[in-house]
């Protein structure tokens, strides 16, 4: 998606800096009356930094937590590089500490977006604007604050609630459930105010990447699904309300091509997604490309970039993609590689490693073969470079730049195929069955919608396991495979690799990450997670 946020920019990055760096500062030696939001544009632009705070870390290190820590995605280490001081192989034993970066990285993360609001809506809350004006702008900012509390409770659990700036004392940690309620009521009070999504394709472009109505019923249903691993309630019910709340509005549907989703120049055009994270190759985030692709593959893709070539997937979780004819099979490089077609499958030309002979043509294998006494480590040979699956679902921008190496793919974080899943998944914990749309939606209709628009064989039945096999398939690499695996109760499922010499550590407070020590060191009303 392009250029979403790019005339913020310089104005953005001047509120960020005077905001962030003195959290003291009174907020009226910023602004005066002259110079405070009134018009929609100064509204667009203030706005601005809570969105490019998101985009700045969403894609790679809150991605990486929430997805290296699964059987969905490993980075390992090739005769040593790639290792970076171990810090993926801790994520995928589950050995993290306190001082992990991406703990450290995205505790500050989540806080400086939480901040960011906090400061919003005091400016909003002064300025002159007529009271409906700030009232829906401040509505818009409660349902992006609400966003970074889920991110940071699914993390992290207890955290302190932080509602003023600047803050007066250092905030106490309060309990996962007192959290969960906080977020709970935000969205609630948000949800009033807030657009829906129309036909209109000048409005939806607009509303893109910001919360509306429908962002909110998706994200209370997350919030819902989960509400047994959360508050040790189960709410399956209220999930099934607010997935039919979703569907009220028939202006999102299920897109013909699954592939469209995912590619570079996807946007608000895209019908079934409700709320998504933009990117271009300027604004960091999404790597994609430069972390899992192969690069011997460049050449095929017409990419002009320097490539890693170390994330992939496992064996574990590759088998799942086992369905005939499913399209999402093909979002993975495995086996003998040809040039692509362009409409999401291949020719007859061979992919090479070289350009001259003799000419060996490219072979990616699934298996991950570990060297004996080197942890996480399949050496560095040719034929190690090509093992590991590697994820071709936000597919390669041809207009990457060397200079970013950013793909231009926006990344979903709530789509209409996730809330029918969660519908699904709902109904067969025990709540009703209803009718959506003039459609009795049992879990197996909502299932073979999924599987119907990805061109697989319908399915007979579904349980509970073929339910998360089928979120799986549908939402691999969109960041939601921890939260799934640990509301299964398969969190701590390992996969060993051969010549394997360590193991998962499979203690369940695990499921939480740390407070980072930097944070106790600054704040002595932060209370640490059990088990750290």
């Amino acid at each position: 998606m392009k250029n979403i946020y790019s005339y913020l920019a310089g104005f953005a990055l001047l509120i960020t800096i005077n905001a962030c760096t003195k959290l003291d500062v009174p907020v009226e030696s910023q602004y005066v009356k002259s110079n405070f939001p009134v018009t929609d544009a100064d509204y667009t632009a203030l706005l601005g930094t809570m969105y490019s705070n998101l985009s700045s870390n969403y894609g790679i290190p809150y991605w990486r937590m929430q997805e290296l820590s699964t059987d969905e995605a490993i980075i390992p280490a090739r005769d040593g590089n790639y290792d970076d001081g171990g810090q993926y192989r801790q994520l995928h034993y589950h050995t993290w500490t306190f001082d992990h970066p991406n703990v450290m990285t995205v505790w500050q993360w989540g806080f400086s977006g939480i901040n960011t609001c906090n400061r919003l809506i005091t400016l909003v809350n002064a300025s002159p604007s007529a009271d409906a004006i700030k009232a829906a702008n401040i509505a818009q900012i409660r349902a992006m604050r609400a966003l970074y509390y889920f991110f940071m409770m699914d993390l992290y659990g207890n955290l302190p609630i932080i509602t003023t700036f600047p803050v007066a004392t250092p905030p106490a940690t309060q309990s996962r459930n007192n959290v969960f309620q906080f977020i709970e009521s935000e969205l609630k009070a948000a949800l009033p105010l807030l657009p829906a999504k129309t036909n209109s394709s000048i409005t939806n472009t607009l509303q893109y990447g910001r919360p509306t109505k429908g962002m909110v019923f998706a994200l209370l249903a997350k919030l819902y699904l989960n509400a047994g691993v959360y508050t040790g309630t189960p709410r399956y019910p209220d999930v099934v309300t607010m997935a039919d709340s979703v569907q009220k509005n028939t202006n999102y549907s299920l897109d013909a091509k699954y592939r469209d989703i995912f590619l570079p120049n996807n946007g608000p055009q895209i019908n079934e997604t409700i709320f998504a994270v933009p990117y271009d190759q300027q604004i960091p985030g999404n790597q994609f490309t430069r972390f899992g692709f192969f690069y011997y593959l460049s050449a095929a893709y017409g990419l002009n970039a320097t490539l890693s070539i170390a994330m992939s997937t496992t064996p574990e979780f590759y088998n799942r993609f086992n369905i005939p004819n499913d399209f999402r099979t093909k979002t993975w490089l495995v086996g003998l590689q040809y040039y692509p077609d362009g409409n999401g499958g291949f020719t007859n030309q061979p992919a090479y490693y070289t350009t001259t002979p003799p000419f060996v043509q490219i072979n990616i294998t699934p298996q991950l073969v570990l060297i004996p006494g080197k942890p996480m480590d399949i050496g560095n040979t040719l034929a190690s470079q090509s093992e590991g699956i590697r994820s071709i679902k936000y597919y390669p921008d041809p207009t990457i730049i060397q200079s970013t190496r950013q793909n231009g793919n926006d990344m979903p974080v709530l789509r209409l195929a996730d809330v029918y899943l969660m519908k699904a998944e709902a109904e067969l914990r025990g709540a009703p069955t209803t009718v959506a749309n003039g459609e009795l939606q049992t879990p197996l209709v909502l299932v073979n919608k999924i599987r119907s628009r990805a061109g697989a064989q319908l399915a007979s039945s579904v349980d509970l396991q073929g339910l998360l096999d089928e979120r799986g398939r549908e939402l691999a690499w969109e960041g939601w495979r921890r939260n799934d695996l640990i509301r299964f109760g398969q969190f701590e499922t390992e996969y060993p690799l051969p010549n394997d010499v360590l193991t998962m550590n499979k203690d369940v407070n695990k499921r939480l990450f740390p407070v980072p020590s930097t944070e106790l060191k600054t704040n002595p009303n932060l209370v640490q997670n059990p088990g750290y």
